[in-house]
């Protein structure tokens, strides 16, 4: 029997503060957020609701340059950092599943998933330094 557990009013904070964002938030940006909302959230229970929620598949982990970030989008997809703000956006090409299973074939391992990372300099950050050079 599974163990059913209780969604509490933090939990629910951390989601929505995860929901009401587009940026690929970091754990302590959500922390920020929440407490915003309830000053009596500890920096702890947000964390360890981000990683409940993660664990129960109702967000992802993007292991990043920098740190993780957290993502509502739950189908596989690329992301791209940028190497000098820190920035972390989707990326626009479709999933890969032909590497895959070259991966697959060539190690022998069950390949499950991969996550993709780019990294590159953003548009804004791309004019700052032209600016800069100016």
């Amino acid at each position: 029997m599974a163990i059913q557990r209780r969604n509490t009013r933090q939990r629910t904070l951390v989601l929505e503060a995860v929901r009401n964002r587009r940026d690929h938030p970091t754990a302590e940006d959500i922390y920020l957020d929440v407490r915003a909302h309830d000053d009596r959230v500890s920096r702890a229970t947000v964390y360890r609701n981000l990683r409940f929620l993660e664990g129960e598949h109702a967000i992802t982990c993007v292991k990043a340059p920098g740190g993780d970030r957290f993502d509502l989008r739950l189908d596989d997809h690329a992301h791209v950092v940028c190497t000098e703000c820190g920035a972390v956006v989707d990326a626009t090409v479709p999933y890969d599943r032909d590497a895959d299973d070259a991966v697959a074939t060539g190690t022998g391992y069950a390949i499950t998933t991969h996550r993709t990372i780019f990294e590159g300099i953003c548009p804004a950050c791309q004019q700052k330094l032209a600016n800069t050079a100016n």
